[in-house]
């Protein structure tokens, strides 16, 4: 088993009058290879859920196994190690630096994780090129579509040739044809074996992914595989 939450919960302003308990005993297993979509309406838990499978924050209580390491306890430091090597990112808002060109901003996560200077260049020109992109490397963000931004978003987490991709409403700021090669480009991941966790509200793209888990004040209320249409 890949991850494993046992009785997670996440609750803000405990004791208080206004608690909110975020998360509340949420326990599943997701296994390797898998695509599964956590959906939900604003506020249901789903981002809190997705930020403690992706170890940005730490559960208020409970347990969480990724790999067979138990990343419930770690610390900063730990939970950044786990986030670099384990975990590809791609966020409704792209998250590329202006600064950098669409190559540089590629290469960040390697050069956290000390990969040298050719190999680096090598290895972000390959996954640009995965995403149709080789030919953009030197081009800013500015200079790019949002559809191309956000390709440049997915080449970043594919650089480190990570097991696990987390896609926060990865096509909440796009048109629904550059989101639907979004979502295509996931399933392509997921059928060469990475697990792809799709953060969604949206039925329709929650409909793309093999197991839907659907939550709702911080409980799951629903947890389903079911046959997809490949894009």
């Amino acid at each position: 088993m890949l991850i494993r939450l046992r009785n997670i919960y996440k609750i803000y302003g405990e004791g208080l009058e206004s608690e909110v308990r975020a998360l509340n005993g949420v326990s599943i297993g997701i296994d390797y290879g898998e695509f599964v979509a956590i959906a939900g309406a604003s506020g249901s838990g789903k981002s809190t859920m997705m930020n403690v499978l992706g170890c940005l924050d730490v559960p208020t209580y409970g347990e969480y196994y990724l790999a067979g390491e138990d990343v419930s306890e770690m610390n900063d430091k730990q939970l950044s190690h786990i986030r670099n090597k384990q975990i590809g990112f791609i966020f409704q808002g792209y998250n590329l630096i202006p600064a950098l060109t669409a190559q540089e901003n590629v290469e960040l996560p390697l050069v956290y994780q000390g990969v040298g200077a050719a190999a680096r260049r090598q290895m972000a020109l390959e996954a640009l090129e995965r995403v149709g992109l080789a030919d953009r490397a030197k081009h800013h963000p500015s200079e790019m579509s949002g559809g191309q931004q956000q390709r440049v978003a997915i080449a970043r987490a594919i650089a480190t040739r990570p097991p696990i991709i987390m896609a926060d409403e990865p096509t909440g700021a796009l048109d629904s044809k550059t989101g639907l090669e979004v979502l295509a480009f996931l399933q392509q991941f997921n059928r060469e074996g990475s697990t792809i966790l799709l953060i969604t509200h949206d039925n329709g793209i929650a409909a793309t992914a093999r197991r839907i888990v659907r939550l709702s004040d911080g409980k799951i209320v629903e947890d389903h595989e079911q046959e997809v249409d490949w894009l």
